[in-house]
């Protein structure tokens, strides 16, 4: 599957977790890469690395409004993926994955590229189907608060492949599930960051309901693998495909791995469930198996060790 020429390659949301990830991927395969954000929810930090690389490219931008680059290929990541930070400015949040999208389609129609769109699992909502697979149409609520996103980015892969049919467009949809791993903002408010945090400041870990809810998290290595295997997988296939992990535990049982690793000992504390948030969470990825020969590697043990002292680090740096 590698490619065996350098190519200039795009990325929308670059600033961010995933996107700050993939830079780095890309550039470590020899590619130049143009790395397009507007910061407003993504850390400058996780620029820092790329400093002075000759073959990465920082524009600040936001998608909203249409973009001239030339570049050989597209992976379209930008749209705010943490609920409280979608949810802060949910109009904002569905411009981002409807007007965005439509943009960087338009510019891969004007190049004629390869556009690989960061779908997300949230686009099966609150499951009646365990695991997902990606024939499941889901159980969105299209008017709750989490709506913004989830149907954003239902809108989104909508328009990837109307664009394919209409236009002819080389199209490429993953679904991320449940990502971790450094690079994370510390406020990003998913589960697995929210709890390395309060565990490290010697806080009482925030559970919403009883814990029993199931999310499978899976270490940004192997999802950006993924990603990258879909976009140079030939023939052509638009998928959608699910990217994650499998392995699906409790969220009761991720606070207590946690707070064992960190040394902390707090009893958590529990909160009412809030309004929509999906009861189980777990891909089948058997499609990402067959097609791209994918599947995770690193367990949530393994995860876990990578990405705690990253935390550690920033939270001693604050």
């Amino acid at each position: 599957m590698g490619r065996t020429r350098m190519k200039r390659i795009l990325v929308t949301g670059g600033a961010g977790f995933l996107g700050s990830n993939l830079c780095r991927r890309l550039i470590g395969d020899g590619h130049e890469v143009v790395c397009v954000d507007n910061l407003q929810t993504a850390s400058g930090r996780n620029m820092e690395p790329f400093d002075g690389n000759p073959r990465f490219e920082f524009v600040n931008h936001d998608i909203v409004e249409p973009l001239s680059v030339e570049v050989d290929e597209i992976y379209n990541l930008a749209c705010p993926a943490s609920p409280p930070r979608y949810q802060s400015d949910p109009i904002q949040t569905t411009r981002t994955a409807v007007v965005g999208s439509l943009n960087m389609l338009e510019l891969a129609k004007r190049l004629g590229c390869r556009i690989l769109q960061g779908s997300t699992s949230e686009v099966y909502g609150d499951p009646e189907v365990h695991p997902q697979p990606e024939s499941y149409t889901g159980n969105v609520n299209p008017h709750g608060p989490r709506a913004c996103y989830d149907e954003g980015k239902r809108c989104a892969e909508s328009l990837f492949f109307d664009y394919r049919r209409q236009h002819g467009i080389d199209i490429r949809v993953v679904r991320i599930f449940n990502t971790y791993g450094p690079g994370m903002d510390p406020a990003d408010g998913r589960v697995t960051s929210n709890f390395i945090v309060q565990a490290l400041r010697g806080e009482s870990l925030t559970i919403y309901g009883d814990g029993s809810q199931t999310r499978s998290p899976c270490y940004v290595d192997d999802l950006i693998e993924g990603m990258v295997r879909m976009m140079e997988a030939e023939p052509g296939a638009p998928g959608p495909v699910n990217l994650g992990n499998p392995t699906e535990c409790t969220v009761a049982k991720l606070a207590e791995t946690i707070a064992a690793k960190v040394g902390n000992t707090m009893p958590p504390t529990h909160h009412d469930f809030p309004q929509d948030d999906p009861r189980r969470r777990r891909p089948d990825i058997s499609l990402a198996k067959s097609l791209l020969g994918w599947e995770p590697k690193v367990d949530l043990d393994e995860g876990l060790d990578r990405t705690i002292p990253y935390f550690r680090d920033l939270i001693a740096g604050d």
